[in-house]
């Protein structure tokens, strides 16, 4: 039995009849891949998001390692492959409308514009290596540019469609809700990348200030959903099963704004006056630290509970990848502060927590590939 539940009213589109009731649907993450066989879900793009965040996350990491810049170039463009057959398959399928209309795949939605955000800053820090300088740029703007717009439009419509179209029960809250409100914390931290191929004057400096607009905007709403998801969490029964995997996603969420703080801040006096410059780097310092903090008491709590539910047995479902994200958020996040600090406190935890990230990612992966070819000899 899925630990929390919603009721849902379906879209419908004008003419439809309005139903005397609405429908009680269980809410389940563990069917995050689909409730009709064969059906792509939104959810899969998690995949691109974790592989490609292990690749973006060893070009930042405050130390080297012999061949880890060729592997990570490898896993990028495996990430990048995945992403076209990916947007390919799901676009054709033309579920669009049916997964808005149910209160667990829709929040989902996050996660095609996070794998195109990451994809394209994994090209600018290590696709340069096969395509060059030139064409990694452009390809880099192309995907920031769609992931951002997209993103927003999910940050905007999928809060939009829980308050009139979904309905849910008090325990209903959970990690998954975060992700529609988290693309713009991840196009603040790749956008900051594209500042300095920016033309300088306005268009550069419009970039900067959008770029902390999107970092307020899911900064404050990343806070308000986890107090729901907080509140979930202390008022009613611990989760259990798929959907223990997506209370990670709060440490993702709240590292995305310290690497955003810090990418932000390095980029800034390009485009603002020294004052201001000066004050985006005591930010990505003091809040970035602050910010962090507050991660790692989530990380914790995220363990303590992925360790209860291993204990029990937690079956495999697409909400596995809800471990990889964070957990290379938290690396790129570090990585930032041992950046500023120069402390070997941050530099080290970074590289233990890329390992970490690496080990995961090689399970869930291993787990995933394996699901996909069980499914198909069924189909």
């Amino acid at each position: 039995m899925a630990p929390h539940s919603s009721t849902s009213r379906p879209i419908l589109s004008q003419g439809d009849p309005v139903p005397s009731r609405s429908v009680h649907a269980r809410d389940r993450p563990a069917g995050a891949h689909g409730r009709r066989r064969g059906d792509l879900a939104p959810s899969w793009f998690a995949a691109v998001m974790g592989s490609g965040i292990v690749a973006a996350a060893a070009a930042t990491l405050p130390r080297g390692f012999p061949g880890l810049g060729g592997a990570a170039t490898a896993v990028w463009a495996g990430a990048a492959l995945l992403l076209a057959v990916l947007a390919g398959n799901y676009v054709a399928q033309q579920r669009l409308r049916v997964h808005a209309g149910d209160p667990v795949l829709a929040q989902f939605f996050g996660a095609p514009p996070m794998a195109l955000l990451t994809v394209g800053a994994g090209t600018l820090l290590l696709g340069r290596r096969l395509i060059g300088e030139r064409a990694a740029v452009d390809v880099d703007w192309v995907l920031w540019s769609a992931g951002t717009v997209l993103g927003l439009a999910t940050a905007c419509t999928v809060p939009y469609l829980m308050v009139t179209r979904h309905r849910f029960t008090p325990d209903a809250a959970f990690g998954g809700w975060l992700l529609p409100v988290v693309p713009p914390l991840v196009s603040a931290a790749t956008g900051a990348l594209l500042v300095p191929r920016a033309p300088a004057g306005q268009v550069r400096l419009a970039l900067v200030l959008s770029c902390y607009a999107m970092l307020g905007l899911g900064l404050v709403a990343v806070l308000l959903v986890l107090a729901m998801v907080y509140s979930r969490l202390v008022h009613h029964e611990a989760p259990g099963g798929a959907v223990v995997p997506t209370v990670w996603i709060g440490v993702g969420a709240l590292d995305q704004a310290v690497t955003a703080l810090g990418t932000l801040a390095t980029a800034a006096p390009s485009a603002l006056p020294a004052p201001y410059a000066r004050g985006t780097a005591v930010a990505a310092l003091l809040g970035g630290l602050g910010i962090w903090g507050f991660a790692l008491l989530w990380l914790v709590l995220a363990t303590a509970l992925t360790v209860r539910e291993v204990r029990r047995g937690l079956p495999f479902a697409p909400t596995w990848w809800s471990f990889i994200f964070p957990l290379g958020a938290a690396v790129t996040g570090t990585s930032a502060l041992a950046t500023r600090t120069g402390s070997q406190l941050f530099v080290w935890t970074a590289v233990v927590l890329y390992v970490l990230l690496v080990a995961a990612w090689a399970v869930v992966a291993w787990h995933s590939l394996r699901h996909v070819a069980v499914r198909r000899r069924g189909r």
